[in-house]
């Protein structure tokens, strides 16, 4: 097990990859400084100590060979799941989800880190399995990474956490798919998108007398589905399930090209934006920063995204290559998620803006997978 790192790993650091990871964050401090200006307890202080906290995982993961990872990956897998269960039993509920562990001052959110444990199993499975001979995968060399996705899926969603659920699973999908699967599969899945999207026009938007024949809009909870006709119709209950939406669509449009300047957004200043400092935070940026300067955050992430990537295509070995392609999924999804939400273009889900929002949780986690690529690119050479 090495605890080290040696002088020739220095050249294979991925200094741009790390340097946008500090940007991102550094910006997301000094957002957060305005987001949290109306509370009697501004959050920004604390985000910069999670910074902190995120940097030190970072490089204590850089420190241990991501090989060893490969042989921890079902045991920090099985301590994950064992988390999510404990949650049934001594987690704190808050906002009608029971997803944290409050230790002292500090809440903690396994699924967070479970999103983690998901991608090293999966990794894990897929360099373990492989065959020269036949890689493509078919039903049944597919059920141990199904079943490796579905468990912390079912578990998450059940706390009821639908925005980390989801991102569990379109991460989990992206690596599956990476992996090369029988062109039926793919048929498979092309054919549920659109059998859902004939669901959607059914049940929401299909004219047709009340009470309409449903196929599962009957099943969900009230506030799952005026979520998803607040989606379609924003305008239709501006007071309730559109509330959310109509002010984050105000304050993006109302910033303009460049921005009202910082602290001086209206809507943020007022509390007009609901989550303004976690699910929102992007409204706050795009009302006080304006068009161009989102452009450029947009810009730090796409070199995130694409540098992770370069991570993954030279990585030596199909470990280290799945984990970081599971890596800037998992960013990705978040990244795309949050944004679409924001804008009007998604339905609003409880979805964090990787390295902008506030949380503990989701910044050393984040962090701590930044650390994942930078360890893959360091040791490279070592094959």
């Amino acid at each position: 097990m090495q605890l080290r790192i040696e002088r020739r790993m220095v050249s294979h650091v991925p200094w741009g990859l790390i340097f946008c990871v500090l940007a991102v964050a550094g910006l997301g401090i000094y957002n957060l400084a305005s987001a949290s200006r109306a509370q009697s307890n501004p959050v920004w202080t604390s985000q910069a100590g999670y910074v902190g906290v995120g940097v030190v995982a970072a490089l204590m993961v850089c420190l241990v060979d991501y090989r060893v990872l490969h042989r921890m990956a079902l045991p920090l897998y099985v301590l994950n799941i064992l988390a999510l269960i404990a949650l049934r039993f001594v987690g704190h509920k808050a906002k009608g989800a029971e997803s944290w562990f409050v230790l002292g001052p500090l809440r903690v959110q396994p699924a967070e880190f479970m999103k983690i444990g998901v991608l090293l199993m999966l990794a894990k499975i897929y360099h373990d399995d492989f065959r020269p001979n036949d890689d493509s995968h078919g039903l049944k060399r597919l059920w141990k990474p199904v079943l490796v996705v579905m468990v912390p899926f079912a578990l998450v969603l059940a706390q009821p956490d639908l925005g980390t659920a989801l991102m569990i699973f379109l991460s989990s999908l992206t690596v599956l798919l990476f992996g090369k699967v029988r062109w039926y599969l793919v048929a498979t899945l092309v054919a549920g998108i659109l059998a859902g999207a004939i669901v959607i026009w059914n049940d929401y938007v299909r004219e047709a007398p009340e009470p309409r024949t449903t196929i599962v809009r009957h099943m969900l909870k009230a506030h799952q589905s005026k979520r998803i006709s607040g989606w379609l119709d924003p305008e239709a209950d501006l007071r309730g399930s559109g509330y959310h939406a109509a002010q984050s669509k105000i304050a993006v449009g109302s910033g303009g090209l460049s921005g009202k300047g910082w602290k001086e957004g209206t809507q943020t200043g007022l509390s007009f934006l609901p989550e303004q400092h976690t699910d929102f935070v992007f409204s706050v940026w795009a009302e006080e920063q304006g068009f161009v300067l989102c452009v450029v955050l947009l810009v730090l992430y796409g070199l995130v995204f694409t540098l992770g990537l370069g991570v993954g295509f030279n990585a030596r070995d199909r470990f280290g290559a799945f984990v970081a392609v599971g890596v800037v999924a998992m960013l990705f999804w978040q990244v795309f998620e949050n944004i679409g939400m924001v804008i009007g273009l998604l339905p609003v889900t409880g979805i964090t803006l990787p390295l902008l929002s506030y949380g503990g949780s989701s910044m050393v986690s984040v962090m701590a997978s930044v650390g994942l690529l930078v360890n893959i690119s360091m040791r490279r050479h070592m094959f």
